[in-house]
């Protein structure tokens, strides 16, 4: 076979490429490494910027929340202090004691505070969370004699709410908010029956005859519905004695205003379960004479709220609910 018909050969088998070059391997090898080189610098690059964007931010968040968030009364001059609850009164709630007492605390102790607004909206709930911030508000009103607390009342201020606002300087509702049930309750339930149709058997084994007391799965004893009642009957009394000791000689008494029934506030003011009408804004510019206002209630934040609507206590909560058949005082 001649040289042409040689090379005319290895290029058919080649599929008619001309042959490679010498060490092509080397030189691929060459770019892939440079290739792997660049992108191991940008992304080393990218991972410091997004280090430095991350302590900025968290520099920034401290700054807000430590410095300029604060809003401090030196910062502002006189001013107005508000505090809000929202919703029911309860442990682990923005209208706990341990929520809103600390946030009094704040308003009244900063220098530059010339009165207090409580905000309110709430259906009521714990006697002892209303009646520690209660004790909380006479004895800051005696400390600072000076700094008037005025409650302002938005949607609705019943039972444990108006326990709190009774012990205000003056309370300030909407015409059509709903105020009073001035009452307690025990409230559960009962499935003595239905486990007697489905013959279901309660074993229940206790040291001491009342131990089982408003068990839901066991039958109520006159002895121990007596009980409960008095024991609602003495807590009335001293909501009742609160309301009183706070409205003085305003409330204009009727039979029905301790019975657990609620008003507008246009019947309210008209009751003496409150003085007028107003809102956060015109209080703080016509009772408190300091149109600016402070914030000083403790919220919630983002983790915080995320852990209670997905914690693994819900399902926990729920079941100790059930078996305990929400047996306990409330003022609602």
């Amino acid at each position: 076979m001649s040289e042409n018909g040689f090379e005319q050969n290895n290029r058919e088998q080649s599929g008619g490429l001309p042959p490679r070059k010498e060490g092509w391997e080397r030189e691929v090898l060459e770019k892939l490494a440079f290739a792997s080189l660049r992108e191991q610098r940008a992304r080393r690059r990218w991972s410091i910027f997004f280090r430095f964007l991350t302590l900025a931010v968290i520099v920034f968040g401290i700054w807000v929340f430590a410095g300029y968030g604060d809003q401090d009364g030196e910062a502002l001059g006189r001013h107005t202090a508000l505090v809000e609850i929202d919703g029911t009164i309860e442990p682990g709630a923005s209208g706990s004691a341990e929520a809103v007492i600390p946030a009094l605390d704040n308003a009244y102790a900063d220098d530059s505070t010339a009165g207090v607004i409580l905000h309110i909206n709430s259906p009521g709930g714990s006697p002892v969370q209303a009646g520690m911030i209660n004790d909380e508000i006479t004895r800051l009103r005696k400390q600072y004699p000076d700094k008037p607390l005025y409650v302002v009342v938005d949607e609705i201020c019943a039972s444990g709410g108006y326990y709190i606002a009774a012990a205000a300087d003056k309370i300030f509702v909407n015409k059509a908010s709903i105020v009073g049930s001035i009452g307690v309750l025990m409230d559960g339930f009962g499935f003595t029956g239905l486990m007697d149709k489905l013959g279901i058997q309660r074993r229940l084994i206790t040291a001491g005859e009342n131990k089982g007391f408003m068990d839901p799965f066991s039958p109520e004893t006159e002895k121990q519905k007596a009980y409960a009642q008095e024991m609602l009957n003495e807590i009335h009394q001293q909501f009742i004695a609160v309301v009183r000791r706070g409205r003085g000689n305003r409330l204009k008494e009727t039979p029905e205003m301790f019975s657990g029934l609620f008003w507008t506030g246009a019947r309210a003011v008209e009751m003496g379960l409150a003085d007028g009408f107003g809102t956060v804004d015109s209080v703080a510019r016509d009772q408190v004479k300091a149109e600016d206002i402070v914030d000083y209630t403790q919220r919630e934040g983002l983790s915080e709220r995320l852990l209670k609507k997905f914690g693994g206590a819900v399902g926990t909560s729920a079941m100790a609910a059930l078996l305990n058949g929400g047996a306990k005082p409330a003022l609602k």
